[in-house]
């Protein structure tokens, strides 16, 4: 046994994405105590970044000391009680896990279903709440991990709020790579992922809670079923200031990490940052359409950040992504669910988003692909997407 060295990967999957060298060099500095005077001033202006990331004023805007799926799992365990029913918008694997969280929570799920691929239907909901007056929650997914579908928030959190209720949003693929306004469009618990479209080390769940929110834990009638995940508690050391009361021994380096990851976040600007993904995302996109690759999503609803689309007839897919592995040490996602075999995903999250990433992508790709037998033309990808580049010149 000896030291682990892991390979030098361009990362353009669903995630994890690339991390800048700035927050690599975060996770090295020295570790100190999680309640130390310094760290808890760290912890107050990270804090203040994630409410510039969410764009929002939520005083309870923190990070979840796990994965995103924890930060979903906090959202569902403090908000939603036995009994309650819960209006779930399913057009994905991640629709599904909040459907799964609701049933595991004890409430009742009352599932609006679209087709993979496609963005969560306005009208369907706004049908599936009149039928249901009951209901106390919508749940969706902004930005559709398993398909690149993004569907759109503020509606979808309008019809909502017309019929009372709160709204559980996932933007783990979409916070920092695309517009995510939580005050503006009244979303009420938000939860993200630390590894995506921040370009930060995997393991962290920003989460910010609205008023209405807060009013529905205040006034639970059940305690909640997690201790980790129980704002009640997890507050008495993310909350106030200065003063923090021990609840958990936070990960200290990987909170500095996150903290340089939104700090370069804000110095870019959150606006340029959506502009960058969009961009090359064009890219990408006029050099994959080169290749004669079709996109799973209608281009209205393609996320930039998350490029998904079929492979060729007759190309083994799967040996493909491996060739890209090993030949140029390149990763790209797999299909999930009843995409898979058949899909490729192609990431373009935070730092992972530059021209270089765009242009190795393509070549490879296409090489890989012409040795495969695919009817490709050398070299049209990357001249595709030079045109692009050359146009914001």
């Amino acid at each position: 046994m000896s030291s682990f060295h892991p390979p030098q990967r361009i990362l353009m999957g669903p995630g994890p994405s690339d991390i800048h060298p700035r927050v690599l060099q975060a996770l090295s500095r020295p570790t100190v105590g999680h309640l130390d005077p310094e760290f808890v001033r760290m912890m107050d202006e990270l804090k203040d970044l994630l409410r510039y990331a969410f764009q929002t004023r939520n005083e309870v805007t923190f990070a979840v000391s796990a994965p995103g799926s924890a930060g979903m799992e906090a959202c569902f365990v403090n908000l939603v009680e036995p009994g309650d029913t819960v209006v779930v918008c399913r057009n994905g694997v991640f629709g599904e896990r909040m459907r799964q969280n609701v049933e595991r929570c004890g409430g009742r799920a009352v599932v609006v279903d679209d087709e993979w691929g496609r963005p969560v239907d306005p009208d369907k909901l706004e049908a599936t709440l009149r039928q249901h007056p009951e209901a106390k929650i919508v749940a969706f997914v902004h930005a559709e991990t398993s398909t690149g579908a993004a569907s759109d928030a503020q509606a979808l959190a309008r019809i909502a709020r017309d019929h009372g209720c709160l709204t559980i949003v996932d933007t783990v693929t979409s916070l920092g790579g695309m517009p995510v306004r939580v005050d503006e469009w009244g979303l009420d618990a938000v939860y993200s992922g630390s590894q995506k479209c921040l370009s930060c080390v995997p393991g962290l769940a920003p989460v910010t809670f609205g008023e209405r929110a807060l009013e529905k834990l205040r006034s639970r009638r059940t305690p909640v079923q997690s201790w980790f995940l129980d704002l009640n508690l997890v507050l008495g050391y993310w909350g106030g200031d200065g003063k923090r009361t021990y609840h958990h021994t936070a990960p200290v380096n990987g909170l500095y990490a996150l903290h340089e990851a939104l700090t370069l976040l804000r110095e870019e600007g959150i606006e340029n940052a959506w502009r960058r993904h969009r961009l090359h995302h064009r890219a990408l996109r006029a050099g994959l359409e080169a290749m004669g690759l079709g996109f799973v999503v209608d281009e209205p609803h393609r996320l930039p950040q998350l490029n998904a689309v079929f492979a060729p007839e007759g190309v083994d897919e799967a040996a493909v992504r491996r060739r890209l592995l090993e030949d140029y040490s390149l990763e790209i996602g797999a299909g999930l669910g009843a995409f898979a075999g058949r899909v490729w995903r192609i990431g373009l999250m935070g730092y992972a988003a530059k021209r270089q990433n765009v242009l190795v992508c393509l070549g490879a790709l296409e090489a890989a692909l012409a040795d495969a037998g695919a009817p490709v033309d050398r070299g049209a990808a990357v001249a595709a997407a030079l045109g692009v580049y050359g146009t914001q010149s």
